[in-house]
């Protein structure tokens, strides 16, 4: 079958396994080719290649809810769960997911695997913060318990480890109680970068921040942008928020041509966007969907880029040369004539002591880039900027990033690398990225 990330590029050719249960699992892995390859693979949305290989083992049939504790506020579940189901059975008895991403198709399993971060870590950290333990399959085909107390090398490697340590069983993740299902929302408009790193620090007590960007705006409106702020509402009402496009079933249905997306459309669009959002009311209340999860109102919304996919360049800057850095990142992009259809800015709390995590303390870009033969050359002008400024790209969104990038800017690869051929000597769990980032080959 052809096989893709999110990010529609690359594309290659493998054979896709799907595990009936935990038990299939352990075979299928014990039984496994020693010439033959695998990863991981839940819900397909990272975006690059870090869960392509020979062999996809698939988690869609460990979509299992195990245990809920609702006195300990404790979910275990198998790792195909998706978190926008999490929330479904979660939301009603008050509880919520203490981190989020940008997407509620993330699968439990991915989600741990790419220690992904949503709008609140400053305040909560990553979502493997929250994990309690994990059930790993390891290249023998053992099925190990992994936490901070049980295995915790293992679950330092795995945690932020993009699969390459096993292939997640299930997982045991504590839960946050709410007093509602909707979000307060506050914005703030700030008419350059500099002004959006004011808003983001003068208000580093919300519970949740992020910050969209007009990335084509120059001179003295460089950064111009919308932070958007989100406390948890009030009020009792814990009903399942239903999302416009999912009553209705908005969607892209087929590639669209790659030249509508340039750096005059998106130009007007971004004056449009934030001319419009000088208008709004600046306090308003939203559906949790509305707020979490923004771009899923529209299913398949990477077609838009068109046959070809985009590349999602994020990184995450030390804060005291964040402004510096993005400035001139932002100068770059405009000078080379590029747009990015959505650029969003977030500010992150300490790192944690997971291997591989991306975030840690500082800030943090997010840019996408259509695919086409001039965007990679602009891609390696980024790299030299952000390395000199000691920041690192995230991997769960790479897909070209270099071998010498990698090693530079992840300084605990190695004891990483000690821990993956303890367990996996064979290099049983390798992916497209992780070759190219001289982890597996």
């Amino acid at each position: 079958m052809e096989a893709m990330g999110w990010g529609r590029y690359p594309k290659t050719t493998a054979e896709l396994i799907q595990p009936a249960n935990s038990r299939a699992l352990q075979k299928f892995i014990a039984s496994q080719k020693k010439s033959a390859s695998c990863i991981g693979r839940g819900s397909g949305r990272s975006y690059g290649d870090s869960a392509l290989a020979e062999q996809l083992v698939s988690s869609r049939f460990l979509d299992n809810f195990l245990e809920l504790d609702q006195q300990q506020n404790v979910l275990r579940c198998g790792a195909g769960v998706k978190l926008g189901d999490i929330l479904k059975i979660c939301i009603p008895r008050g509880l919520f997911l203490p981190v989020l991403p940008g997407a509620k198709a993330v699968s439990v399993g991915g989600a741990i695997a790419a220690d992904v971060h949503g709008k609140n870590h400053h305040l909560d950290g990553s979502f493997c913060a929250h994990v309690q333990k994990i059930s790993l399959v390891l290249a023998s085909g053992e099925l190990v318990t992994c936490s901070e107390q049980e295995n915790p090398e293992l679950f330092r490697a795995t945690c932020g480890g993009m699969g390459l340590t096993g292939v997640i069983s299930d997982a045991t993740l504590s839960l946050d109680s709410i007093p509602s299902s909707y979000i307060n929302q506050r914005s703030l408009i700030a008419n350059n970068l500099a002004e959006c790193f004011e808003h983001i620090e003068d208000n580093a007590d919300s519970k949740y921040s992020v910050a969209w960007l007009d990335c084509l705006a120059t001179d003295k409106n460089l950064g111009r942008s919308v932070l958007y702020l989100g406390e948890h509402a009030e009020s009792k009402n814990m009903e399942i928020d239903t999302m416009y496009g999912e009553r209705f079933g908005l969607g892209v249905p087929f590639s669209t041509p790659s030249f509508l997306l340039n750096k005059t459309t998106m130009s007007a669009f971004n004056a449009s966007y934030f001319g419009a959002q000088k208008k709004k009311k600046r306090s308003t209340t939203l559906g949790y969907n509305n707020y979490f999860f923004p771009l899923d109102r529209i299913s398949n919304w990477n077609r838009l880029y068109g046959s070809k996919g985009f590349l999602q360049y994020q990184f995450v800057i030390p804060s005291e040369s964040a402004l510096d850095c993005i400035t001139t990142v932002l100068e770059k992009i405009s000078e080379k004539g590029k747009g990015s259809f959505l650029t969003v800015l977030k500010k992150f709390g300490e790192s944690n002591e997971n291997l591989l995590s991306f975030a840690r303390s500082g800030y943090t870009l997010t840019l996408d880039f259509k695919n086409e033969p001039t965007l990679f050359s602009l891609l390696e002008d980024l790299d030299r900027i952000v390395l000199a400024h000691d920041g690192r790209l995230y991997l769960a969104k790479d897909a070209r990033m270099s071998e010498e990038m990698f090693k530079k800017s992840y300084p605990n690869w190695e004891k990483f690398m000690a821990i993956k051929n303890k367990y996996d000597p064979k290099n049983r769990f390798a992916s497209l990225q992780s070759n190219r980032l001289g982890l597996t080959q």
